[in-house]
């Protein structure tokens, strides 16, 4: 969109929950509800309704719907530019920023951006892509909490034992850019989106590592397959603006609960003893979030 020198708000982000809940806005559709759920496969692009959308780089267009168009642009490389009302059509060849490729349609402020290579879905903000792209916010890492069932209330933290599923509520936070010739729509100021990049380690309480970096998630290139959603996240996760069967949670935030292991973790392969559970929150840009948390392990083993 113009101009094109500038930087536009993302409101969404790749690999960011999409919850469609079977059921009603409810605590029990929440933590246990049948639905539609799935990664988002690419970036959302605030702008306002009518506003002209380019492509990003030149090819031909191989389909057009009622919501989107999409864009081959050889050598496995494609885009699809969601949200739109066509301009072109099917077969047309179209130049990086000139083609007017649609409109944004009424109601959506925004275009949704998935970049394809070899017909997978791909950050298109990660380094060397989507440029200019500037983020300048810090990820947050609000809780951890241990638990024996994800849906249950959390362990204490004096006396941890067994088998238990770690969860991390964290979030990065969507820039309010007031972009020059194209007015960003303040309702989406600070809007929560997820982190590209979840890691953790575990030492004991003197410093020394006892597990070593391990990954929970990463959409710093690729998002899981969508029946991995409930390994990765946690269940109490909802999508901003969530569906809850009739029930539109229009500018409602949604939380992001992330399972730290796809399987509950067994504390029984540390001693008994005091530990530090060390979690990081990055985004694509490399900022990053730290947070320890101390632990007791205790399972009746010696110390």
């Amino acid at each position: 969109m113009k101009p094109f020198d500038r930087p536009h708000q993302i409101r969404g982000s790749f690999g960011d929950p999409r919850t469609e809940f079977a059921g009603p806005p409810t605590l029990d559709t929440l933590l246990n509800g049948s639905g539609s759920f799935s990664f988002h496969q690419g970036v959302d692009i605030t702008a306002p309704d009518g506003t002209a959308v380019y492509p990003v780089a030149s090819g031909t267009v191989t389909r057009v719907t009622s919501e989107w168009v999409g864009v081959d642009c050889g050598n496995g490389r494609s885009f699809e530019y969601w949200h739109v009302n066509a301009k072109v059509r099917v077969g047309s060849n179209v130049v990086a920023g000139q083609t007017v490729l649609g409109v944004i349609q009424r109601g959506e402020a925004h275009v949704h951006l998935t970049q394809n290579e070899n017909g997978q879905a791909t950050n298109p903000v990660a380094p060397g892509r989507l440029t200019p792209y500037r983020d300048t916010t810090t990820p947050e890492i609000h809780a951890v909490m241990f638990r024996a069932d994800e849906r249950g209330p959390d362990a204490m933290l004096q006396s941890v034992g067994g088998r238990v599923h770690i969860l991390v509520e964290a979030v990065d936070r969507a820039e309010n850019i007031a972009t020059p010739g194209l007015r960003t729509p303040g309702i989406y100021r600070n809007w929560p989106v997820t982190p590209a990049l979840l890691t953790w380690s575990i030492e004991r309480w003197n410093g020394r590592v006892v597990v070593g970096t391990q990954i929970a998630r990463d959409v710093r290139r690729f998002v899981p397959r969508n029946d991995q959603f409930w390994s990765t996240f946690a269940r109490g996760t909802s999508a901003n603006q969530a569906v809850f069967g009739k029930h539109y949670s229009y500018l409602q935030h949604g939380r992001f609960l992330f399972e730290l292991t796809p399987r509950p973790f067994g504390t029984r392969t540390l001693r008994d003893g005091v530990y530090d559970l060390v979690v990081t929150a990055s985004d694509i840009a490399g900022h990053r979030a730290v947070t320890r948390v101390r632990f007791t392990v205790d399972n009746g083993q010696d110390a």
